[in-house]
C-alpha cells in the first residue's frame, strides 16, 4: 500500500481536519508514492524507533507526537530532527503523525484513556466546532463523563493508577471527597484547568501539570490526578494498532503492523 492510501485510511481514523492550528500532524518526512507492507507504530520519533523499523523492514513510522511541531531553520543531522530525517532518507523511511486530530476525533485518544480509567463518556470536555456547526458531535479536546457510582477520591486515584500500569501519580485535593463526575484531558492539559473548574466536573485526569495549576484546583476545593504526559499518551500505540489492523483485516490487506513497545517514560522517580 502506498503512504498516501495510508494517510487516506488514517484520515478517516483521525480526521486532518480537526488537527490544532498549532501542531503538525500528518507527513513529517517521506515519500507519499512510497509502497510499504509494514508499519510501525511508537509514541515519539526517536532514534531507537528509527533502528527498529530499519532492522524490521518497515517502511512507515507512525507516531502520535510529531517529529516537529515548530518550523525548522536548519537540519543538523548529529541532533534530533536532522539525525531521524537523515535516517529516514538513507533506508526509505516514512515518517508519519496523527497528534491532537487523534486527540479530538470520535473514539480518538481521550475516549480510549476515558474508558480505560472506567469513565462512562457523556460529551467533549472543549467541543470542536466542527464543519457542520454541531458542537454535539462528540469531537473535541478532551472528555467529560461519570463513573458508574460515586466513590471516594482516594479509591479512584488508586483505581486509575492500576488501570494504566503506571508506578506512581500525582494527586491534588482531599482523598475522601466522593466524586463521580469526571474531565479527562490526554497529554498536556494544565492549561484547561480553568475550563475544569468551571465545569460540573468533581475530578480531572491529566498530565503535566504545573504548581500554580494544582493550587487552582486546589483552592477551588476539587480533585486532579496528574498521570504524566506518557501515562496518558503511550496508549495511543495500542490504540493505532488496533484500528489499523481492524481496516486492514476488513478489506483483506496484508500489511503487517508493528506496535513499539520499547519506549519508557523518560521521567524516573529516585
Amino acid at each position: 500500500m502506498k503512504i498516501k492510501d495510508i494517510l487516506t485510511i488514517l484520515n478517516r481514523i483521525a480526521p486532518f481536519e480537526l488537527t490544532e492550528k498549532w501542531d503538525n500532524s500528518g507527513l513529517q518526512a517521506g515519500n507519499p508514492e512510497a509502497e510499504v507492507d509494514k508499519i510501525i507504530i511508537g509514541l515519539d520519533v526517536t532514534m531507537g524507533l528509527l533502528n527498529e523499523a530499519r532492522e524490521r523492514d518497515a517502511g512507515l513510522v507512525l507516531t502520535h507526537h510529531p517529529l516537529m511541531i515548530s518550523p525548522e531553520k536548519v537540519f543538523d543531522f548529529n541532533q534530533m530532527p536532522g539525525s531521524a530525517i537523515r535516517e529516514a532518507a538513507i533506508h526509505n523511511i516514512s515518517i508519519v503523525s496523527v497528534h491532537t486530530n487523534l486527540d479530538k476525533a470520535e473514539n480518538g485518544l481521550n475516549d480510549y484513556f476515558a474508558t480505560r480509567i472506567g469513565v462512562e463518556i457523556k460529551q467533549a470536555f472543549l467541543p470542536h466546532d466542527s464543519l457542520s456547526g454541531d458542537l454535539s458531535s462528540g469531537l473535541g479536546i478532551g472528555r467529560l463523563g461519570r463513573l458508574e457510582k460515586k466513590i471516594r477520591f482516594k479509591t479512584f486515584a488508586e483505581e486509575t493508577k492500576d488501570r494504566l500500569g503506571l508506578p506512581n501519580i500525582r494527586i491534588t485535593g482531599n482523598p475522601d471527597n466522593v466524586v463521580r463526575e469526571i474531565a479527562v484531558c490526554t497529554g498536556s492539559g494544565g492549561s484547561l484547568v480553568r475550563d475544569f473548574i468551571g465545569s460540573g466536573a468533581d475530578v480531572y485526569v491529566t498530565g503535566d501539570v504545573k504548581y500554580h495549576e494544582a493550587r487552582q484546583v486546589e483552592e477551588a476545593s476539587k480533585n486532579m490526578i496528574d498521570v504524566g504526559h506518557f501515562g496518558s499518551e503511550h496508549m495511543a500505540v495500542e490504540l493505532l494498532s488496533n484500528r489499523l489492523n481492524h481496516v486492514f483485516e476488513k478489506n483483506g490487506v496484508d500489511l503487517e503492523v508493528i506496535p513499539f513497545l520499547k519506549e519508557k517514560d523518560p521521567f524516573t522517580i529516585v
